[in-house]
This record gives structure tokens, C-alpha cells and sequence, in this order.
């Protein structure tokens, strides 16, 4: 009986898992980047993260079809990427990659917005579509790094493409307006990234956290009368 409720539970939050493992993504990757090992291990994540992002996206008012579009060829290109060590397929797996968690963390808001109640699960969505977010954009510099070299220096070895980590760190630190972080884009291009993951995290508070915000305040207020 306690498996069964632990089953029901992971059917009702597919948001919450995705987060989790995510964060957890967070912890694992300082210690992928080195080995090829562990780079293997990187890749399997990967299509463990995907995975779950269609689990979502199933659950959401979203059309399967277009992340299935998306997770497919993202899979095998970066199965290839690994196979061959071939950096250019990698790139093309990245970026749609990006795609896929863009439009995963837009299933999430248009199911956030749908409802006038707040559940746990929404709680876990609006902590999902942020690190989905955060993803969507790292995929994104990582490619315009491959695409314009030189688009983002460091303090530590600043002619040298930046790391997953580091884009990914850059990403967090944009998105959510600390601005502590030591990469800084100076092509164009990366600057133009980065003012729109500024302009995304501005909207994504604005938006969205705002309103479950509103509504839980609302919901308490609404206790208090009755």
C-alpha cells in the first residue's frame, strides 16, 4: 500500500519530479565535466531529463506532438554527438535541446494560468518552469558559443569556450536579476541572449509568480471570512 501511494503521488506531480531531478542535474554536473565517464553519464541524464519533460508536457494543455518533434532528434543526435565525438551534431542536439524546454516551460505557464486555484502541484510547476527556463537558455549560450567563438569570457581562462556549468551558472544568475556571476557575453549575439533571459525572468516574477501569489492570499483571505 505504501508503494501504491508513493505510485499515485508520482503520477499527480510529474512537475515536481522534473524539478527534482534537475536540481539534482545542479549537484551531478560539477562532476561529469572531467572524464569521459562521466560525460556518458552527462548524456544519460540528458535523455532522462527529456523523458521527463514529455511526461509533462503530456500532462499539460500543450500538444505532444511538437516536444515529441523535438525530444527525438535531440536524443539521437546527442547519442551520435557521444558515439562519433562529433562537436557539430552536438550543437544541432543542443539546440533543440533549448527548444524542447522553451516550449515545455510555456506548457507549464499555460497550465498555471488555466486554473483559479493554486495546488501543490502548480507550487511544483512554478519551480520546474524556472529551472526549465534556466536550461533553455544555457542550451542557447552553448550554442552561440559554437556558433560566434568568443562570445563569453571569464575571469579564469578567458580565451577558452566556458564550460556547461559555467553557462548554466550564467543562466541561473541572469534569470533570476542577482547578477553574480563572473562569465560575461561580449559578442552581440550573447548579449542579445542574455537580454532576453533578463527580460524573461522579469516577466516570469511579473507573470506568473505574482498571480499564485495573489491567488494563495486571496484563497487565505477567502478561509478568514468563512
Amino acid at each position: 500500500m505504501t508503494w501504491l501511494r508513493w505510485l499515485v503521488a508520482a503520477r499527480r506531480h510529474p512537475s515536481a519530479w522534473l524539478l527534482l531531478v534537475q536540481l539534482l542535474g545542479v549537484l551531478l554536473y560539477p562532476l561529469m565535466e572531467d572524464t569521459a565517464g562521466g560525460r556518458a553519464v552527462f548524456g544519460a541524464f540528458g535523455i532522462l531529463v527529456l523523458a521527463l519533460a514529455l511526461w509533462v508536457v503530456n500532462r499539460s494543455p500543450s500538444r505532444l506532438w511538437i516536444a515529441l518533434a523535438l525530444a527525438v532528434p535531440a536524443m539521437a543526435l546527442s547519442l551520435l554527438a557521444a558515439a562519433f565525438d562529433n562537436a557539430d551534431l552536438g550543437v544541432f542536439a543542443h539546440l533543440l535541446e533549448s527548444g524542447l524546454y522553451f516550449y515545455t516551460a510555456g506548457s507549464l505557464i499555460a497550465y498555471m494560468l488555466q486554473d483559479h486555484q493554486v495546488t501543490s502541484d502548480e507550487l511544483f510547476a512554478a519551480g520546474a518552469t524556472f529551472t526549465l527556463l534556466a536550461w533553455a537558455f544555457a542550451f542557447a549560450f552553448s550554442v552561440c558559443q559554437q556558433w560566434y567563438p568568443g562570445s563569453f569570457i571569464a575571469a579564469v581562462a578567458p580565451d577558452q569556450p566556458r564550460t556547461w556549468m559555467e553557462l548554466l551558472f550564467l543562466s541561473f544568475s541572469v534569470l533570476s536579476g542577482v547578477g553574480l556571476s563572473d562569465i560575461v557575453p561580449v559578442q552581440a549575439e550573447a548579449r542579445a541572449l542574455v537580454m532576453l533571459e533578463q527580460f524573461a525572468g522579469v516577466m516570469y516574477i511579473a507573470l506568473v509568480v505574482s498571480r499564485l501569489i495573489g491567488l494563495t492570499t486571496l484563497r487565505m483571505g477567502m478561509r478568514k471570512d468563512g
